[in-house]
């Protein structure tokens, strides 16, 4: 009975006296801090660009080259969603639709030399996706939202397959007589995967970069009848099938309905209650002047083709597997009223690759395809932007801009080997003289958005997404294999392109960082011309042609590349 009574005192004294002193004491648990809620609807607009193709099969047996149109896309539209989330984890649901912007031709149901093969043409136009979205939200906060996305996708798609020169009569240009055509135009529900990083900007808005991979097969499309020499006989007409496939990269802004962005965040506010801002890191964007440089390398391969004809073609030059590298230069001013100039130049070169030269009905065969190398390849480019960001924070800034962009393109065409015919020999197997060259000059005018957002502490998303209105071509070809000269003075101004552009960067200091990003850059132009003229050696006679003639030309080229920066606060 004492035991129990002096246990009772004991105990009595020593809560007695934890309860007097702790205030004294620290917590042995700390609170988890509150997680940013991704639960709720969500509306917003995106913009976004990258390569399509479009395939052709060929109802006349194994294609000698082509049939696969490149269509490069911009796109622009808007996307509505619902996510439910627990815990970390992620669930929602999407249905986005794109306005699109594409043009491409190629070469196709080229079966033999001596069947007219045609000029194929691809253009989507419209998109529209639905997805089911699971994710993880990462960062201290989960304000960082890394997605796999996957579901159904729709494209509207049209053109035309047109048969090339038939040896015409003298009615038009080059003899050129209108053509046998079979015009598509079609809708296909198709399937689409694709992943990205969506980040918290404030209490009610949140930026996303993505990935989509979308394919579509089918329909079968008419083809025009077409002409066989030799021996002379009329082909009649079949069915294509088509097929097509995209890689698009989307940069997009989302609202979220249930946040209400006038609402204080506070910082002992339960989990899941409420959305809370992305906190600063060290590495954030200042207020005032900052200025930021470095230097990339770029790995990338291009492509150039041009063709003289319209949608019938009598000649097509196509170069293509130009991997090259190249080193550049890049910075961007911020002024403390959101205005900033940005821009990078620079210089790389190429020695690989080859040059398709196709001909269509201008001897005796229907055909004709040679194969040359490349060398001496060399390449220049710069951009110069000015802009505004609408959109700014500690660690974010989303804004729209204006400005120029120019590249150009020398290369020397070595060797020659016919892959169409036997009869039309052309350089002895390893022969690699310089048969020929090609310079291109482009200048475009670029409109679009650019954005940089801190994901983690260190980590920073930068992206460019640009719309080419306008472009402008000059070029100078120079076929050399001959008796005489033949050269081509190459002007164009129209058309369209775009351009897109994504990194990934660490800052090893508050100042200095390293990235790795991807770019693709694609312009063109239709329907323009091309003055074509010949020079007779001494003691040969050989007419001068005059022009212009109808043509069209577009260029290529993408990659990744590595950079490291500085930046000046």
């Amino acid at each position: 009975m004492r035991f129990q009574l002096l246990f009772y005192s004991v105990t009595t004294a020593a809560l007695a006296g934890g309860a007097v002193n702790s205030a004294d004491l620290k917590p042995a648990v700390k609170v988890p801090p509150a997680i940013w809620s991704w639960t709720g609807g969500y509306i917003g607009g995106h913009i976004g660009g990258g390569y399509g193709g479009t395939s052709f099969s060929d109802p006349y047996g194994r294609s000698l080259y082509g049939d696969v149109v490149d269509t490069p896309v911009f796109l622009a539209g808007g996307q509505i969603g619902y996510n439910w989330q627990r815990e970390r984890w992620v669930l929602g649901v999407e249905l986005d639709a794109s306005r699109a912007v594409s043009d491409g031709k190629n070469t196709c149901l080229a079966a033999s030399s001596s069947v007219i093969s045609a000029n194929c043409n691809a253009s989507p136009s419209v998109f529209v996706t639905g997805t089911g979205r699971l994710g993880y939200a990462f960062g201290p906060h989960g304000q960082t939202l890394v997605y796999l996305k996957g579901g159904l996708a729709w494209q509207h798609n049209s053109g035309v397959v047109a048969n090339n020169n038939e040896f015409a009569g003298p009615t038009s240009p080059f003899g050129l007589a209108p053509q046998n055509a079979t015009p598509f135009d079609y809708d296909r529900v198709g399937g689409t995967i694709g992943l990205g990083v969506e980040q918290a900007l404030t209490n009610a808005w949140s930026l996303t970069l993505g990935y989509d991979y979308l394919r579509f097969n089918g329909p079968s499309v008419a083809t025009p009848p077409t002409l066989q020499v030799p021996p002379l006989a009329t082909v009649p007409a079949n069915t294509t099938s088509l097929s097509s496939s995209y890689h698009i990269g989307k940069l997009g802004l989302n609202y979220h309905f249930d946040a209400d962005p006038r609402a204080p965040v506070s910082s002992d506010s339960p989990l899941y209650a409420t959305k809370r801002t992305v906190s600063a890191s060290p590495s954030g964007f200042t207020d005032g002047w900052s200025l930021e440089g470095g230097t990339r390398l770029w790995l990338s391969r291009g492509r150039f083709q041009w063709d003289v004809g319209r949608s019938d073609l009598i000649s097509r030059l196509t170069y293509h597997r130009l991997d090259g590298i190249s080193g550049e230069l890049f910075e961007r001013l911020d002024s403390p009223w959101g205005i900033f100039l940005k821009g990078n130049i620079g210089f790389g070169r190429f020695n690989n690759g080859n040059m398709n030269d196709e001909d269509w009905g201008v001897d005796p065969l229907a055909y004709r395809n040679t194969r040359s190398g490349q060398a001496n390849g060399r390449f220049t480019y710069y951009t110069a932007d000015a802009g505004y960001d609408f959109l700014r924070g500690s660690t974010f800034k989303v804004g729209g801009f204006m400005g120029w962009s120019y590249y150009g393109q020398k290369s020397d065409t070595i060797g020659c080997v016919q892959i169409a015919s036997p009869y039309a020999a052309c350089l002895a197997p390893g022969d690699k003289r310089i048969v020929g060259s090609q310079d291109t000059d482009w200048n475009a005018l670029r409109i679009g958005l650019s954005v940089e957002t801190m994901l983690l502490d260190r980590w920073r998303m930068s992206a460019d997404v640009a719309y080419l209105p306008w472009t402008d071509f000059q070029g100078r070809d120079n076929h050399l294999l001959r008796h005489f000269t033949t050269f081509a003075d190459q002007r164009a101004s129209g058309g369209g392109g775009v351009q897109v552009e994504a990194v990934l960067s660490y800052f090893i200091t508050k100042n200095f960082s390293v990235g790795v990003g991807g770019r693709y850059w694609a312009m063109w132009t239709s329907n323009q011309r091309m003055q074509l003229s010949t020079e007779a050696e001494e003691g040969d006679y050989f007419p001068v042609t005059h022009g212009p003639f109808p043509a069209d030309y577009r260029m290529e080229r993408w990659g990744t590349f590595l950079q490291g920066s500085y930046k000046f606060d």
